[in-house]
This record gives C-alpha cells, sequence and structure tokens, in this order.
C-alpha cells in the first residue's frame, strides 16, 4: 500500500507493508533514526513524534494509518541548523546525558509548550510521565523545559 506523509515540512510517498509501523517507515524508509526503538509498546517514549499537533508513541501508530498526517520528528525541529530553543535548553541544563531519550522527551516537552506556553512544573512532570530516562533523574529535563517557558523563548 503507498502512504504519503508530511514529515518535518516534506511531502514522502512510501510504499508500506500493513504490519509497519510510523517508526518503522521514520527509521527505516525515511532514514530519520532520532526516534527510538524503545520497549515497542508506547510506554518508555523514546519513539515520540508530533503527528498532527500531538506527541505519539509511533511504535504503536499503524503506518497505514498515518496516511495524510504531518509528522514533526527531533530531525524536523532545528531551523537551518539552528537549535530549536528546547534543544538548546537541554543542552545548557545538562539535561542530556545517554541522548537516547532526549528526542521524546524535547518532542513531548514541544507538543505541551504548543498548547500551554507556561506551565507548572507539575504540568510539566505530568506530560512528562510517558517518557522515560534511566540517567538524569528528571530534575534537569524539567528545569530545561521550563526555561523555555519561563524565558519566553519561542517553543
Amino acid at each position: 500500500m503507498r502512504i504519503t506523509l508530511n514529515v518535518n515540512g516534506e511531502d514522502y510517498e512510501v510504499d508500506v507493508q500493513p504490519h509497519w509501523t510510523l517508526l518503522h517507515v521514520l527509521r527505516n524508509e525515511l532514514g530519520l533514526t532520532g526516534a527510538k526503538l524503545g520497549c515497542g509498546n508506547g510506554e518508555c517514549g523514546a519513539c515520540t513524534v508530533i503527528m498532527n499537533g500531538k506527541a505519539v508513541p509511533s511504535c504503536l501508530v499503524p503506518a497505514a494509518r498515518a496516511e495524510g498526517s504531518e509528522i514533526t520528528t527531533i530531525e524536523g525541529l532545528q531551523d537551518g541548523g539552528v537549535l530549536h530553543p528546547l534543544q538548546e535548553a537541554f543542552i545548557e541544563h545538562s539535561a542530556v546525558q545517554c541522548g537516547f531519550c532526549s528526542p521524546g522527551m524535547i518532542l513531548t516537552a514541544k507538543s505541551l509548550l504548543d498548547v500551554n506556553p507556561r506551565p507548572t512544573e507539575e504540568e510539566v512532570r505530568e506530560a512528562l510521565l510517558s517518557n522515560l530516562c534511566r540517567c538524569t533523574g528528571y530534575t534537569k529535563i524539567v528545569e530545561a523545559v521550563l526555561s523555555v517557558a519561563e524565558g519566553g523563548k519561542e517553543g
């Protein structure tokens, strides 16, 4: 089956198998490897992308269901080589250690800030519940997200 996706502002037509997930298409067909296969059942957040404005675990989205969708991956956040404010904040606040969870964390945070530009610490922590990190303890991640919200940086 052939589907059309808009990924990071660019249209793609992709031949997919019925059992493929959006994650498979992004990584194996389009070469966008920022989304990672972690748990494979939507509980770790490593595969998170923004689909039609909402953070979703791409390992659970059948590729065929993504037909006609607008997808943003971590690769699509930078603008002409300039990192997104959330990406910069993660660096500035040392919120990245191994980096495996970072793309999903950043995209989940972006999705939150898109609908709630000034979240409380509790709201940030709640939004990030679907993303697991085994390295940082979340404190630096939450600080990074809040710095973008509080600092008025465009998210």
